[in-house]
């Protein structure tokens, strides 16, 4: 009775190893599997080549990218999606590009911050004069 009661508190804290910090390794690699799956089915939503995916993700487990990659191609065609375009151009070496400067004629368009303020005083000072 009495060892019972000695290991009692004892698988209580080693239950608690959590709180700790101490990870667990089946849950890391429950999440890498799970990070690798997503990357993948984003890079097939993204119309990108498993290939590409591989290059531009290194680190990710290539055969949870694959798989992640396949079900989403599967999905895809059983629901007759179409991929979206990247937003965001890469350059050859696998990094993305900086953004293009904006064009002169845009920056014609935008109109001063100063002139609607200045608008709503004037508005005010003909209410106040009725």
């Amino acid at each position: 009775m009495k060892r019972l009661l000695l290991t009692l508190p004892l698988l209580a804290s080693l239950a608690a190893c959590e709180q700790l910090g101490i990870e667990d390794p089946a849950k890391i690699a429950a999440a890498k599997e799970a990070e690798g799956k997503a990357v993948g089915s984003a890079c097939r939503h993204a119309s990108r080549a498993i290939e590409d995916c591989y290059l531009l993700n290194p680190k990710a487990l290539k055969a949870a990218v694959f798989t992640g990659w396949k079900e989403m191609d599967e999905y895809m065609r059983e629901n007759k999606l179409e991929g979206v375009a990247p937003v965001v151009p890469r350059g050859p070496d696998g990094k993305a590009l900086p953004p293009p400067e904006p064009a002169e004629s845009h920056a014609a368009e935008v109109k001063p911050a100063s002139s609607k303020p200045a608008a709503k005083e004037a508005g005010k000072d003909a209410s106040k004069s009725k």
